[in-house]
């Protein structure tokens, strides 16, 4: 596992230094949306809702929506202006009996291991812990923003769990659970002897995903059987880089445009006089590194549709000589 994060416990007038790691993994099957005909796959572009045309990542905003549909677009000094916390610092605010906090309120789950200078601190804090059945209740700002969080032991180890804050939590308000209704003893008795005779310790082993495993199942049968899509060489790669240096030429004449006072220019021809010879060597500059951002883009597809071919030659010698051997195994 890798570090997301080091900083250190405050437990009273002691530090103990850890480096935090995320305690999760998502095994969720991930498809990818395809082109059915040719596998390619499927590319999403940044369009602007009111003209219609793609927006490059410079251009974009953050907005907040107001209630009434109103949208205000925030600037990066408004951003600045907001309170943030740094610090590498988890700090216990108290010591909250375990059954006060909702497991509803977990969010995300992280495993604390210590520094060798805080392993002493880090045991005793753990211990504490345990014998007390209590959770710390902590701050602490593993990116920017402040969150809650709390502190157990689970194996010997201090697990951090980050909080909901109270509002993001839904209250259930549901017509059809608001009448008085109950099971009447006999259901009730029913249900407990249900509840009996499938009672049970928790044994995590005893579940697995079969979907998850059907699909690899499903999946690797395909490619045994040969049913695998020959997806092309992607297109667009030039374009990319065109649109790169398109790029880097709008912000060179944005930037000559605020020396001069001038409006920029498509091509940074407006610029005044006393700017020409600068103009020339951008210019010159730009258009000298177009032929050689598709010399490497001709080279690099070049090699791509080389080592395509020569995969297609090994898949194609493998397939025969299975053929070869079924044959003589006939014969």
């Amino acid at each position: 596992m890798r570090a997301i994060w080091k900083g250190a416990v405050s437990f009273g007038l002691v530090n103990v230094p850890v480096r935090l790691f995320s305690a999760t993994e998502n095994h969720d099957v991930q498809f990818r949306q395809v082109h059915e005909k040719d596998g390619g796959r499927i590319k999403y572009q940044r369009v602007c809702s009111i003209d219609g045309e793609e927006v490059p990542y410079s251009d974009i905003a953050k907005g907040y929506e107001a209630a009434d549909g109103q949208m205000v677009v925030l600037t990066d000094e408004d951003l600045k202006s907001l309170p943030t916390r740094s610090t590498k610092e988890i700090s216990i605010e108290k010591f909250v009996p375990s059954e006060q906090i909702d497991p509803l309120l977990f969010d995300k789950s992280y495993y604390l291991e210590p520094d060798k200078t805080g392993l002493k601190p880090y045991v005793l804090l753990r211990d504490a812990l345990e014998k007390a059945d209590r959770m710390a209740l902590v701050t602490v700002s593993v990116r920017t923003r402040m969150t809650l969080a709390v502190l157990r032991v689970r194996d010997g180890v201090i697990v951090l769990q980050t909080l909901l804050w109270a509002d993001e939590v839904r209250a259930p308000e549901f017509e059809s659970l608001s009448e008085e209704t109950h099971a009447t003893a006999k259901e009730l008795a029913m249900a407990s002897s249900l509840v009996d005779s499938l009672s049970g310790d928790y044994e995590p082993e005893e579940f697995e995903d079969d979907y998850a495993e059907a699909v690899t199942q499903l999946v690797a049968t395909k490619i045994e059987g040969g049913d695998i899509t020959e997806t092309p060489e992607a297109k667009g790669e030039e374009t990319e880089v065109v649109d790169l240096l398109a790029a880097l030429q709008r912000s060179v004449d944005k930037a000559k445009a605020a020396r001069t006072g001038g409006a920029p220019g498509s091509s940074g021809s407006s610029v005044s006089a006393g700017s020409s010879d600068a103009s020339d060597d951008d210019s010159s500059a730009t258009s000298a590194s177009r032929p050689a951002a598709k010399k490497a883009t001709t080279k690099s597809a070049a090699k791509k549709t080389t080592a395509t071919k020569k995969t297609a030659v090994k898949k194609t010698t493998a397939k025969a000589s299975t053929k070869k051997a079924a044959t003589k195994k006939a014969s």
